[in-house]
């Protein structure tokens, strides 16, 4: 998670919102991500995605089983429905988001009954951390 709060900072840097994100299977590192939806002009630039796409380019795979992705904030549907199909095995987040997240916040996405692959996870590591950049990117912004 600590990686993932340096890629948040690289994030904001870029002016970016402060979001990192990495994937690990085995204590090794397969894949990282920071927020680029502004640098990428791709919606779909979130931390976790490219967490997820970077990973599957190193193992030549677009499933991750047995990986566990570290993103510092709470995940959207969109990077909900990746893991998904990632076939992520387990999910690990920071600050919870209380208009998008649809982990626990908003919804409990993960843990509907109907889809294929089940992602356990656990919220609020290093929750604190990952709420203070965003607190303090988004107040300069105000």
């Amino acid at each position: 998670m600590r990686r993932a709060l340096a890629l948040a900072d690289r994030a904001a840097n870029e002016g970016e919102v402060p979001v990192g994100a990495v994937v690990v299977r085995d204590g090794e590192l397969l894949g990282e991500g920071w927020n680029q939806v502004i640098a990428l002009q791709d919606p779909s630039g979130h931390a976790e995605i490219l967490a997820l796409r970077d990973a599957a380019q190193r193992v030549g795979n677009y499933r991750l089983p047995g990986a566990t992705l570290y993103v510092t904030l709470e995940p959207c549907t969109m990077c909900a429905g990746a893991l998904v199909h990632a076939r992520i095995a387990h999910l690990v987040f920071g600050a919870k988001e209380p208009r998008a997240g649809v982990i626990s916040s908003v919804s409990s996405l993960l843990d509907e009954p109907w889809f294929n692959h089940r992602v356990s996870w656990q919220a609020d590591v290093l929750s604190e951390e990952s709420s203070a950049r965003l607190r303090a990117f988004f107040q300069v912004r105000r």
